[in-house]
Parts: structure tokens; C-alpha cells; sequence
């Protein structure tokens, strides 16, 4: 009789262990469950444990005091990015009317008759030194206003066929000025992507700044539509051989402020492709960059919407 009441004991308390680590193991997986949601949503949320157990509430404790310090910490970060972000945009800002005054007066004295030949020598490396200068400007006060501005950009069906054909034409001048020869392949058809039609400009326009600043002599445009992870996209590409002395980091091409050769003079600020994935990014597309040998492509890739699809 002894020996089955003890049985029943043994077998009861090996129950009440058994629902127990149940019990744990389900506490457990909530509080991870917890843990991904505060670090892929916010850190405005605490762990609650519902398994009454000391050192469960003690490590429930320190969990949460970890997140306010990470909370704390994301908060800070945060606040000196804001601050820097508005700090560059101000000074960008405060430089553009003293840059445009001096740009001015110096064309007003490049208008001077009396000048010598070695004046306008002078004259015309300060012209160029603050055409560079205010570019970089330009560039900083943009990419601070893109960072900044949280609002959905309203974006519009667009014949990105007739865009970029139309932007080819409007750039002929600069582009034949620079000696380049231009390889350029576009679609027979008509492609409608959702865009805003400035910004996709910009971005054409920042493209092709780049390749003629790397190129050789000649680069190509290329416009097809294609399969890209199971949807229809259009893509525009611009390519060009790379020149010997220069060497490119392509995973960080679209880092801020990235520049492929450092110990270059006047090439700017490094911000022009990483102004091209902000505004890539707020019109639902997606940029990449390839380097095969020494030929280098930077593209971009755009949802195609149907032609008859009334937006």
C-alpha cells in the first residue's frame, strides 16, 4: 500500500515537472517572440512573464532594463542625426548666397576688356573652383532635404520610353562637348512605370554625370524590360570602361559621400549616386552597381504598371 501511494506521489510530481517545463519553454518563446518585435519595431515595449517563478522575474528585470538602455541609446542616435542633418543643411544653406555672389562678380570681371591673357587664365580656374564649389553645395543641401523629408512622394504613371529618349536629346550638346560616343539601345515600345518625373531627371541626370566623369571616351544606355524577382521591372543602365588609374569599392558605390579615387582634385562631394538611391528609394525603385573587368554598370529598376491601368 506504502509502495503505491509513493508511486502515485512520483508519478504526480513528475506531471506537475512535466506541465512546469511546458510552461518554461512557452514563457521562454514568448519572451524571444518579445525581444525580435522591440528590435524590428521599437523599443516602447516591456517583457511580461506570466509563469510565476523568481528567477524568471529576475531576468525579466534585466532584460528590460537592457531594452530602456538600448531605447535610450536609439533615442540619442537619432537626435544627433537630426541635428547633423539639419547642421549640414544650414550651412549648405548659409554658403549658396555668398557662393552665388562671388560666382557673379567674377563673370562681371570676366566681361572686362583690359584683362591680360594670364588674368583670364586666373580668372577662369576661379570660375571653375566655384562652379565646383557650388555644385557641392547644391549637392549637400539636396541630400539633407531628402533625408529629412518623410512625406510620400505623390508619384504619377509615366512613358519612361519618351522620358529618357527626350533627356538624350536635351543632353546632346553637353555630351558631344565632352567628345564622348555615346552606345545607346532604348525599347521600341512604350514602358509606363509610377514616378515623379523631376526626381527620375535628377537621377537620369546624376547617372550620367557620373559616366562621363569615369569614362574613356564612349559609354552606353541601356533600356529594356525585363524579369527581376518575379516581377516585371524597367531597367536603365548606364556603362562605361573604367580608366586604369581608378579603382571602385562597387558594394559601397552608393555610400554617402563615397568617392572611387580619393586623391582626385575637384570631383566633388561623392554624394551625386547616393542622392540617386534616396531618390530611388522614395519612388518605390531600386539602384545597383556591377563591375565586370573594367567595365562598370549603374543602373536602376522601376515596377512596370499596364499601359491600360488607370492611375
Amino acid at each position: 500500500m506504502v509502495l503505491i501511494i509513493s508511486s502515485s506521489i512520483l508519478l504526480f510530481m513528475i506531471c506537475i515537472l512535466v506541465v512546469y517545463i511546458v510552461l518554461l519553454k512557452r514563457q521562454m518563446k514568448n519572451m524571444a517572440n518579445e525581444i525580435k518585435q522591440t528590435r524590428d519595431t521599437s523599443y516602447n515595449r516591456q517583457l511580461q512573464i506570466s509563469l510565476m517563478d523568481k528567477d524568471l522575474e529576475h531576468l525579466a528585470v534585466e532584460l528590460n532594463g537592457n531594452l530602456d538602455y538600448q531605447k535610450h541609446l536609439k533615442l540619442a542616435g537619432e537626435q544627433k542625426e537630426l541635428l547633423l542633418r539639419q547642421s549640414v543643411s544650414d550651412i549648405a544653406h548659409d554658403l549658396r548666397t555668398p557662393l552665388t555672389v562671388i560666382k557673379g562678380n567674377l563673370q562681371m570681371i570676366e566681361q572686362n576688356d583690359r584683362l591680360s591673357e594670364q588674368d583670364r587664365k586666373h580668372l577662369a580656374i576661379c570660375l571653375d573652383k566655384a562652379n565646383v564649389l557650388k555644385n557641392m553645395v547644391d549637392d549637400f543641401f539636396e541630400m539633407s532635404v531628402l533625408e529629412s523629408d518623410s512625406r510620400q512622394v505623390e508619384l504619377e504613371k509615366l512613358d519612361v520610353t519618351n522620358l529618357l529618349a527626350q533627356f538624350i536629346v536635351d543632353h546632346e550638346t553637353l555630351i558631344r562637348q565632352n567628345h564622348f560616343v555615346p552606345d545607346i539601345r532604348l525599347s521600341e515600345k512604350s514602358i509606363y512605370v509610377l514616378a515623379d518625373e523631376q526626381m527620375l531627371l535628377r537621377m537620369l541626370s546624376n547617372l550620367l554625370n557620373n559616366v562621363m566623369k569615369y569614362a574613356k571616351n564612349s559609354f552606353g544606355i541601356r533600356m529594356q524590360q525585363m524579369e527581376w524577382k518575379g516581377k516585371n521591372v524597367c531597367q536603365i543602365t548606364f556603362g562605361n570602361a573604367l580608366c586604369p588609374e581608378v579603382h571602385l569599392d562597387v558594394i559601397h558605390l552608393f555610400d554617402r559621400t563615397y568617392r572611387g579615387n580619393r586623391a582626385r582634385e575637384g570631383s566633388g562631394a561623392g554624394l551625386g549616386l547616393y542622392i540617386v538611391k534616396l531618390l530611388a528609394q522614395k519612388q518605390n525603385a531600386e539602384v545597383f552597381a556591377v563591375q565586370k573587368d573594367e567595365d562598370l554598370i549603374i543602373g536602376m529598376r522601376f515596377p512596370i504598371i499596364d499601359n491600360k491601368k488607370e492611375i
